[in-house]
């Protein structure tokens, strides 16, 4: 017979696979395209469609969902006017699709195959005309897939610059902010390159309220951020000394007007320029609640913006849920950083997840339960884990193989969690709409199969 802990450690994932299900790339692209005789006509937010008798269309997906989103748009662009096709995605989500180019590129470090394929994206839109089309499916992970560094900075350079930002626990759109100011395609560089053709945008958000130049770092809508802006943060979060001279040069005359900024709103460039929101975190969230309904919860957001430092969070989380009186499910969906301090292997929903683990036993959380915490792309950090799925015997099943505070004080949770059996391993799933967590939670006696 099934035990508890087992039941719950099944529903939650149940529930977490319904937010994943919930951003299906191919669905979304689907919903939001179709033929009208020999016209493509794209759906947009308010209920109107956009629609002309566009010459070409010239296809690019850019992101971790690329090659769904990609085949879904080929299907339903009338097979006449599409005269270009390319797809660039992280390896894993890598797929053959006939009739359309796609390049394998390295995430979240960028790689050579992710410059050459920026290029070939830089091309495909400067050669579009006025009176055709650029569609541009953009979804999660295409600021590190489409890495296409300005003029006197390398790669490498650029790739140093990320690198600092995020060990000192910058947020997406701080980093966001800054690879803008040092990107060709970034903060609206992309519509720029295709102007004066048309250019829409469906888009899969992987950011907290949705704010559309923050995803992929904004590739077809206006830059409100400014070189100013970039070095406020670097200086802010004190990497401004740990980063490339090149960069320091640019963006320094960049603050000084000798550089052209990132495109802004009301600049000509943006006059043809559209774009639909066809996922989100938010509609993820919607999708967990309901499952949970579906399996006899008493349900409750715990939170739909969920950030800050991941074990703070946890621990806060713990001491929330101590007072609760189960059964309840409680879910959020969000995106936390990590301050790295260790020399570690590990992604910020299993950092969580472990100090879950860990709070929950010096806290002292009673009953039963089991708390998710994982990324929907199915990768979570530079690890082949989507996040963890923790419970109250995680802790002890560590006893003698490590010491469950002192991996994550090394920012080890990876290894952590492998000791315990609490990996959650989805493998990449073709989508990415940021973080899910699910904290069930019963009392002991209660059966829930």
């Amino acid at each position: 017979m099934e035990s508890l802990t087992s039941q719950l450690r099944r529903q939650a994932l149940a529930i977490f696979q319904a937010g994943v299900a919930a951003a299906d790339p191919y669905q979304a692209v689907k919903h939001h395209l179709h033929s009208e005789g020999v016209l493509l006509a794209i759906r947009l937010n308010d209920g109107n469609t956009r629609t002309r008798r566009w010459t070409k269309i010239h296809l690019i997906a850019l992101g971790k969902a690329a090659c769904a989103m990609a085949k879904a748009a080929q299907e339903n662009i009338p097979p006449h006017l599409l005269a270009t096709a390319i797809a660039v995605t992280n390896y894993e989500n890598a797929t053959t699709l006939d009739g359309i180019e796609v390049i394998g590129a390295g995430h979240p470090l960028p790689d050579a195959a992710g410059l050459h394929a920026a290029q070939r994206i830089f091309e495909i839109a400067g050669d579009a005309r006025q009176g055709e089309l650029v569609l541009v499916l953009v979804s999660g992970g295409g600021s590190a897939l489409l890495p296409y560094p300005v003029d006197g900075i390398t790669l490498a350079e650029k790739g140093a610059t990320t690198d600092a930002l995020l060990a000192c626990g910058a947020t997406i759109n701080e980093i966001n902010c800054v690879r803008k100011h040092l990107s060709q395609l970034k903060g609206g560089g992309l519509a720029k390159r295709a102007y004066p053709a048309d250019v829409h945008a469906l888009i899969l958000s992987d950011v907290l309220g949705d704010d559309l130049s923050a995803i992929a770092s904004g590739p077809t809508v206006p830059d409100h951020t400014t070189y100013a802006d970039a070095v406020t943060i670097l200086k802010t979060k004190r990497v401004w000394d740990k980063i490339p001279e090149s960069v320091h040069k640019h963006l320094q005359q960049g603050e000084l007007g000798n550089v052209p900024e990132t495109p802004k709103a009301g600049d000509k460039i943006f006059d043809n320029a559209t774009q639909t929101l066809v996922g989100s975190n938010a509609i993820s969230v919607k999708a967990m609640l309901k499952t949970a309904q579906d399996l006899g919860y008493p349900t409750r957001l715990y939170s739909g913006h969920l950030g800050g430092e991941a074990r703070l969070v946890a621990g806060q989380w713990v001491a929330d849920a101590i007072a609760i009186h189960p059964p309840l499910a409680l879910l959020a969906g969000g995106e936390t950083t990590v301050t790295l301090q260790g020399k570690g292997l590990g992604g910020r929903n299993q950092e969580m997840a472990l100090a879950f683990a860990l709070a929950a036993q010096q806290q002292g959380l009673t009953g039963n339960w089991a708390f998710l915490s994982g990324g929907t792309d199915g990768r979570d950090g530079p690890t082949d884990a989507a996040g963890g799925l923790v419970d109250a015997g995680t802790i002890n099943r560590m006893i003698g193989k490590g010491d469950a505070a002192s991996l994550l004080a090394n920012n080890d949770s990876y290894h952590a969690l492998k000791l315990s059996g609490d990996l959650l391993e989805t493998g990449a799933t073709g989508t990415n709409v940021a973080d899910l967590q699910v904290l069930l939670i019963v009392p002991e006696a209660e059966n829930r199969l």
